[in-house]
């Protein structure tokens, strides 16, 4: 009998110990632009990891200097069973949340770009390149930043083309000076749209950046490692999604060609390293994220 309850607590210690490491792998799951930001949250991970610690060190002691039931070892090995449940049944409604979260911020930027043919589909294209750009980075920099906050940034990095006039946007010809200066104001409108969202205070950078060059020639005159990484990612996927979508004023050009225009300017408009990385990804995945415009359409009648 003694032998059956130190297995039991054991057992139940020993998934105690896998219950932490989950908990803190969901922990870090949940810094990004959805989950993160709010400190009141933070520390109550804090407050629950430590007590998922406090009762795997009263597992540990009960089996080592109590004399416990039979009764009281089932009821701590059910209990581990229990928090490991608790741990999957929120990770799961958390992943569900965020997944639906993304899906109607989908919608609402496909309304946005409805106004105007230019934008038509550009917005989730580009979302759509970003998730399959940060698949194939190097491990190091998946550790750096969150897909889903990737996501969101390359899904609203327009954003701020809501307040900029349909004759601007929908111009078939070279825009004016001042016309491009106003053009140049987006990114501002767009952070300036956001920033009721506390946690979008995480990503405002890489959507005020995202037409930086690392030759310092962009809007704000940023070069090199300045340059928000993220920023540097969706300046060469908006330049692939609008050279391939096309735009009012020119034809829609093919893989090869826009492969061929992000190539000609890596080291001067793109980071050479990503460039390289994007240029590297299958043909048939970067040709997949292309939007079904037909869909978007049906979603926002």
């Amino acid at each position: 009998m003694e032998t059956l309850i130190l297995i039991l607590i054991w057992l139940g210690a020993i998934n105690m110990v896998a219950n932490i490491v989950f908990y803190i792998i969901f922990a870090f799951r949940m810094k990004d632009v959805i989950s993160g930001g709010v400190k009141r949250d933070s520390a109550m991970i804090i407050i629950e990891l430590i007590l998922i610690i406090f009762f795997l060190i009263g597992y540990i002691y009960v089996a080592i200097y109590a004399d416990p039931s039979l009764v009281t070892a089932f009821i701590l090995f059910f209990g581990s069973l229990f928090v490991s449940l608790v741990i999957v049944l929120l990770n799961r409604l958390i992943k569900t949340s965020k997944q639906r979260s993304l899906e109607i911020a989908q919608v609402l930027i496909s309304v946005i770009d409805s106004r105007a043919p230019n934008l038509q589909g550009h917005s989730l294209h580009v979302k759509n390149l970003m998730t399959v750009f940060y698949k194939h980075l190097p491990r190091h920099y998946k550790g750096d930043y969150n897909l889903l906050s990737l996501e969101y940034a390359a899904l609203f990095h327009d954003i701020g083309k809501l307040e900029l006039p349909t004759e601007i946007l929908n111009n078939e010809g070279n825009l004016t000076e001042e016309q491009q200066q106003i053009m140049r104001t987006h990114p501002q409108i767009g952070v300036r749209l956001l920033r009721p969202i506390k946690s979008f205070d995480y990503i405002a950078d890489w959507i005020l950046y995202h037409h930086e060059r690392v030759d310092g020639e962009g809007y704000y005159f940023k070069k090199a490692d300045s340059i928000p990484f993220p920023s540097r990612m969706i300046a060469i996927i908006d330049t692939y999604s609008a050279i391939t979508m096309g735009r009012v004023y020119s034809k829609p050009q093919t893989y090869e060609e826009a492969i061929a225009n992000i190539k000609e300017n890596a080291g001067t408009k793109f980071d050479e390293e990503l460039v390289d990385i994007f240029v590297s990804i299958p043909k048939e995945e970067i040709e997949a994220c292309a939007p079904q415009l037909d869909n978007i359409k049906e979603n926002i009648k």
